[in-house]
């Protein structure tokens, strides 16, 4: 790992100079500000000094690194070994992004801040560097809360929040056990009924469990709209040819161990996922980041259009939703917080989701 000290009148000026030479892969291993020249002991002037490093195998193609890879690749066993040591510095460097990164000041406690809130290192780096690059400097904390909100939302600006909703005859619901997939389903159901007068359905292949079909078949009476239960692909043809003069059909699957990769080709069995559908993956806010990504894994074969995200009354805390939006640049289309049909639930923009994100930081600050 090349190691190397950059010194400027300010943290953006030495970051710029740290891109130019090392690049943006850079690790910042530490920064300060320090008095340099004047003339005996007099007139000395502030100076930002950032050490930085940079993984060998993340250097630009001039410094020759491209050709010293071209050369190992005659000796198998080297390679094997240059392979092993790189893994280990890649390792060591996210390492040091973990533990030793510092930014200045009320940077630097911005991005404890964002950790706190489970936003995840990679995209909290992202935010805060974004933030030092900017000309004009913060001024206080509410500010800063403010412009770490439009930076989250410009990283999830690729996905479809909100509106368009209910713009395909059929939505599926999809997720793991446990998410409130059925109340959710309720709850568009009663929406699109109360709202827009539109003829809704519903058709359920949650077959494995009793009370599924008893909690839908309940709300479907309240509602005043027919239910189709479907065994079989075939039984959920069939329930779609009988709906075929509706306004709107929304489908719920069954909630299983996502954990078991069988269950995703059985779903694929039961349900016909094609183009005149919406399919939403359904994921509780109470969930850890690392088994949201578990979960997505499982259903990215299903094509998916957008999250639906649960239980937003029951956490402080949703730093996961927003790690789930970036990562896979898809939107939501809802959020719920709470049990009641046909209430708790709406839809939510990027900037409003960032915002949630980071509030109350700059309260904790100024208080």
């Amino acid at each position: 790992m090349r190691v190397k000290k950059f010194q400027a009148e300010t943290l953006p000026d030495a970051m710029r100079k740290v891109r130019s030479e090392l690049g943006t892969d850079a690790v910042i291993l530490n920064s300060k500000v320090r008095k340099t020249g004047g003339f005996l002991g007099l007139f000395k002037k502030n100076m930002t000094e950032v050490i930085a490093a940079i993984d060998p195998a993340d250097e630009d193609e001039n410094n020759g690194a491209r050709k010293k890879a071209e050369k190992q690749r005659t000796s198998p066993l080297t390679n094997q070994n240059d392979n092993e040591i790189m893994k280990e510095l890649k390792e060591l460097r996210s390492l040091i992004q973990e533990r030793e990164q510092k930014y200045p000041g009320m940077y630097q406690e911005a991005f404890e801040f964002l950790i706190s809130q489970e936003i995840s290192q990679e995209y909290a780096h992202t935010v805060i560097e974004k933030l030092l690059q900017h000309e004009k400097a913060i001024s206080d904390y509410e500010e800063l809360e403010q412009r770490i909100s439009v930076q989250l939302s410009e990283q999830m600006k690729a996905g479809n929040f909100g509106d368009p909703v209910f713009d395909k005859k059929f939505i599926h619901l999809f997720g793991p056990t446990g998410v409130g997939k059925t109340t959710t389903l309720a709850k568009l159901a009663a929406e699109a009924v109360l709202n827009y007068q539109w003829k809704v359905g519903f058709i359920t292949t949650d077959t494995y469990r009793m009370a599924a079909i008893d909690q839908l078949k309940t709300y479907a009476n309240i509602l005043d709209v027919p239910l189709e239960v479907a065994y079989s692909l075939e039984d959920y043809k069939k329930a779609k040819a009988r709906y075929s003069d509706f306004d709107l059909v929304l489908v719920d699957t069954p909630g299983r161990n996502f954990r078991d990769a069988s269950f995703v080709k059985e779903l694929q069995q039961m349900v016909h996922f094609d183009q005149e559908s919406d399919n939403f993956l359904v994921l509780a806010l109470t969930s850890k980041y690392s088994d949201m990504k578990d979960i997505y894994a499982q259903f990215a074969e299903i094509p998916i259009h957008q999250l639906i995200f649960t239980k937003a009354d029951e956490t402080s805390s949703i730093g996961s939703a927003v790690n789930m939006t970036i990562q896979h640049q898809l939107g939501v289309a809802f959020m719920t917080d709470g049990q009641n049909v046909p209430d708790d639930i709406r839809t939510v923009s990027a900037m409003e989701l960032a915002g949630r994100s980071v509030e109350g930081f700059a309260h904790e600050r100024s208080s």
